[in-house]
């Protein structure tokens, strides 16, 4: 009898002590659609990211200035939404390639400039002036 007793008594505590541990207080709320596209655009943005950081001129570029293509991906993993969307906008407007051709102008009117006035003797259409 003192052996149930103590069984039953053992599994009343332990009860009790399992129900003051797992009982937390809840809230739920209601979640609103802008909260849902927020999260849905961060994760948008984020795979943008990723896909941006996979291809292979990015990766070369990147193991250039010393960083491998899998410490990248683990910092974007650790960005928050706000710091993935700065990127991807600053991605976003950057020239790809642009301006090469303005460059390449640049570079060719200051070298008949340097020809006329006789510094450097690059073209043969170019006379210095005297």
């Amino acid at each position: 009898m003192i052996r149930t007793t103590l069984r039953c008594l053992a599994v009343m505590a332990a009860t009790l002590c399992l129900f003051a541990l797992v009982t937390s207080p809840l809230h739920a709320s209601m979640v609103g659609t802008g909260e849902i596209l927020a999260a849905e655009q961060g994760h948008m943005e984020r795979a943008q990211l990723m896909q941006t950081l996979s291809r292979e001129d990015m990766r070369r570029q990147m193991e250039r200035m010393g960083v491998t293509p899998e410490a990248a991906e683990e910092r974007v993993v650790r960005m928050t939404d706000a710091e993935v969307a700065a990127i991807n906008e600053r991605l976003a407007h950057l020239p790809a390639g642009a301006g090469a051709l303005e460059v390449a102008l640049i570079i060719l009117l200051v070298l008949v400039l340097l020809d006329a006035m006789g510094v450097t003797d690059i073209f043969a259409f170019v006379r210095p002036a005297r």
